[in-house]
C-alpha cells in the first residue's frame, strides 16, 4: 500500500519558547519542512505569555492545517518543581489549541523522542540538533534548539503515522 502524503506539527512547549517544526512527506520519505518558536517575555504575567502561545498556536494550525500534531509530554525535575508546573500549563494551553483546532494530538516523551531519534534516551541537544539534520538533510545548524526538538517530534510523527495507517485511528 502507498502512504498518503501527511503534514505533522512537532511542539516543543516552553513558557519563554515554544518550538515549531512541520515535516511534510509520505512513510519514511521527507518532502519539506519549516521550523520557528514562539517566543514570550519574562516581563509579561504568565497568563498573557499562555495566551500569546495558544493564539499563535491555534494560528499556525489553522495555516499550516497539519493531518496530526505531536508534542513533547510535559515533565518535571525534581530539583525544578516550579519550571515542571509552567510546562504543564504551556502544554495544556497546547492541547486547547489543537483540541480547538479539530487536530489530532499525540504526546511523546521527551526520552522516548530522544531514543527514537539518536538511539541514546540521554542525548544531548547538540546530539539531538544534529540527529533531526541528518534526517533532513539540512547542512546548516537549526536554531532555536527548541526548533530542531520540534521538528524532532514531527519527524517521529510522520515515521510513526507517515500515511501507512490512517490518523483518524489514532484517536480510538
Amino acid at each position: 500500500m502507498t502512504p498518503k502524503k501527511i503534514k505533522v506539527l512537532g511542539i516543543d512547549p516552553g513558557l519563554a519558547a515554544t518550538g515549531v517544526g512541520i515535516v511534510t512527506g509520505r512513510g519514511l520519505k521527507i518532502d519539506g519542512y519549516a521550523y520557528g518558536a514562539i517566543t514570550t517575555s519574562q516581563t509579561c504575567r504568565s497568563g498573557m505569555r499562555l495566551e500569546k502561545i495558544y493564539n499563535r498556536l491555534l494560528q499556525i494550525i489553522k495555516e499550516e492545517k497539519p493531518d496530526l500534531m505531536v508534542l513533547e509530554e510535559a515533565f518535571s525535575l525534581e530539583a525544578y518543581p516550579k519550571s515542571g508546573i509552567a510546562l504543564g500549563k504551556v502544554c495544556g494551553v497546547i492541547l486547547l489549541a489543537g483540541q480547538q483546532a479539530g487536530c489530532t494530538v499525540k504526546e511523546v516523551a521527551v526520552r522516548e523522542a530522544k531514543q527514537v531519534l539518536t538511539g541514546n534516551g540521554n542525548a544531548g541537544k547538540e546530539q539531538l540538533e544534529k540527529a533531526v539534520r541528518r534526517a533532513l538533510d539540512c547542512e546548516t545548524p537549526i536554531r532555536p534548539y527548541h526548533a530542531s526538538d520540534a521538528l524532532g517530534l514531527a519527524l517521529i510523527g510522520l515515521f510513526r503515522y507517515g500515511g501507512y495507517r490512517s490518523i483518524e485511528s489514532l484517536c480510538a
